[in-house]
């Protein structure tokens, strides 16, 4: 089973309307890294070729593309690539926000 994080403000002692990390903050963020960018649509391709709906922000890292994807407030990413993890706590801190395993 893959690892995958959260990049969160849930544990955090602030008002309710403030944990939630904004799609708007996000890309405004991603937009001034010029190694991430903002698709709605990711597609994986292998055997078979499948499209998911929703907001991303793809970091190229060398030759992977690592997806972070905003979701109910949130980001995740996924620790499959040990890249990301240096990238992640970057993002986390930037956003103000904590990490947590899901």
């Amino acid at each position: 089973m893959a690892q995958r994080y959260r990049i969160t403000r849930d544990n955090q002692q602030i008002d309710d309307e403030q944990k939630a990390i904004t799609l708007e903050e996000c890309k405004a963020y991603f937009d001034t890294q010029p190694d991430m960018e903002y698709t709605s649509v990711f597609t994986v391709k292998g055997e078979a070729t499948m499209s998911i709906e929703g907001d991303f922000f793809l970091w190229h890292a060398g030759t992977a593309v690592i997806p972070f994807r905003h979701y109910g407030g949130d980001l995740y990413v996924s620790g499959t690539n040990e890249a990301v993890i240096p990238k992640m706590i970057e993002v986390a801190s930037v956003l103000r926000a904590d990490i947590a395993e899901d």
